[in-house]
C-alpha cells in the first residue's frame, strides 16, 4: 500500500527469528481475544458459507442453473459476512488498521466480489476453486493474528482511506484477470493438445474467456490509475516513509498494464503475450502490496 503509517509498537531492532519464536499460541488466543464478538462471529459465518460454496467445485459436480444459483447464493452470503467483519474493523475508535492480514482480508473479498459479479454473466465457476480458498485462508489468518487496535495503520482520513481502497480493489481485480489469464493459457494448450479437463468443460468460449480478461484489465487499470492519482494528491512524501519501494512497483505494473491495453487496441496483442504481460504486471502488484508489507512488518518488524 501507498499510505503512510503509524509507529510499530514492536521495537525495530527486534530480530525477526526473534519475533517467530515469540509466536506462541498464547499469542493466538490474544489475537482472538481482541477482535470484537461481531467481527469474529462474521469471519466465522464467511467461513462456513465460503467452504460451503466451495464443495460442489471440490466434488467437480455439473454446474445446472440450480447449483450455478446455490453456488452464487451461498458465495454472496459469505461475502456480506465477510464484508460486515472488514465493517467493524473499519469503525474501530482509532480508524481501519491496513496490517498485512487486514490487507490480505480487503484482497481476498475484492476478488470473492469480483468473481460473482463476473460469475452472474459468464461461467467462470471454476476460478472459484482459488479464489474461494483464498478468502477462507485470508478470513483465518486475520481472525487469529488480526492486530489489536493500535497496532500498525490507522486511517483516519477519508482520503487516504479513498486511496487505500482504490488500490486494493484495482489489485483485487487485476488478481482475477491473472486468474482468467491462467484458464485462458490452460484452455488454450488444452485445444492444441485436444486434452480438455473436467473443469474447463463448462467454461466460455476462448474468445470470450479472452474478451473478458482484457475487461478485466482494462477495469483494474482505471482503478490502478486512480489510486496513482489519489496517492500523489493526498499522501505527503510519497516517495518516503517506507513507500517508495511500493510506488517504484506500483507505477512499473501501471505501465505494464497500459502497454499491454495498448499494444491490444494498437497491435492487437493476445495469446501469449498477453499471458506473460499480465503474469509480469501482478507479480509486481504482488510486491508492491503484499511483498513488502510482509517483509517489513512480519519479518522486520517495521510499520508500513
Amino acid at each position: 500500500m501507498l499510505v503512510p503509517t503509524a509507529s510499530s509498537t514492536r521495537p525495530h531492532h527486534a530480530p525477526a527469528a526473534e519475533f517467530w519464536r515469540q509466536a506462541t499460541v498464547g499469542d493466538l488466543h490474544c489475537g482472538v481475544r481482541h477482535l470484537p464478538p461481531m467481527r469474529l462471529f462474521a469471519y466465522a459465518i464467511a467461513i462456513v458459507f465460503y467452504l460451503w460454496a466451495t464443495l460442489p467445485l471440490w466434488r467437480g459436480q455439473e454446474f445446472d442453473q440450480r447449483i450455478r444459483r446455490q453456488y452464487l447464493l451461498t458465495g454472496s452470503l459469505a461475502l456480506a459476512a465477510h464484508l460486515l467483519s472488514l465493517y467493524v474493523d473499519a469503525h474501530a475508535a482509532d480508524g481501519v488498521h491496513l496490517h498485512f492480514f487486514a490487507a490480505l482480508s480487503w484482497v481476498s473479498a475484492g476478488m470473492v466480489s469480483t468473481l460473482l459479479i463476473v460469475g452472474s454473466f459468464r461461467q467462470i465457476e471454476g476460478l472459484g476453486l482459488v479464489v474461494l480458498p483464498i478468502a477462507i485462508g485470508a478470513c483465518l489468518l486475520s481472525a487469529l493474528w488480526g492486530a489489536p487496535t493500535g497496532t500498525g495503520a490507522a486511517l483516519t482520513d477519508w482520503r487516504i482511506g479513498l486511496h487505500a481502497i482504490l488500490a486494493l480493489t484495482a489489485f483485487a481485480t487485476l488478481c482475477v484477470a491473472a486468474l482468467v489469464a491462467v484458464m485462458l493459457g490452460v484452455q488454450d494448450r488444452a485445444l492444441r493438445t485436444r486434452q480438455l479437463r473436467p473443469w474447463l468443460r463448462g467454461a466460455p468460449p476462448l474468445t470470450q474467456v479472452e474478451n473478458l480478461l482484457f475487461q478485466l484489465i482494462g477495469v483494474g487499470f482505471a482503478l490502478l490509475s486512480l489510486a496513482l492519482f489519489t496517492g500523489i494528491m493526498f499522501v505527503h512524501d510519497l516517495f518516503a516513509q517506507h513507500l517508495v519501494h511500493k510506488t517504484v512497483l506500483a507505477i512499473f505494473a501501471w505501465a505494464v498494464f497500459g502497454t499491454l491495453l495498448i499494444g491490444r487496441w494498437r497491435f492487437g496483442w493476445r495469446g501469449r503475450r498477453a499471458i506473460r504481460l499480465v503474469f509480469g504486471g501482478i507479480v509486481l502488484l504482488i510486491l508492491a502490496y503484499l511483498g513488502s508489507k510482509f517483509v517489513l512488518e512480519l519479518i522486520l518488524q517495521r510499520p508500513v
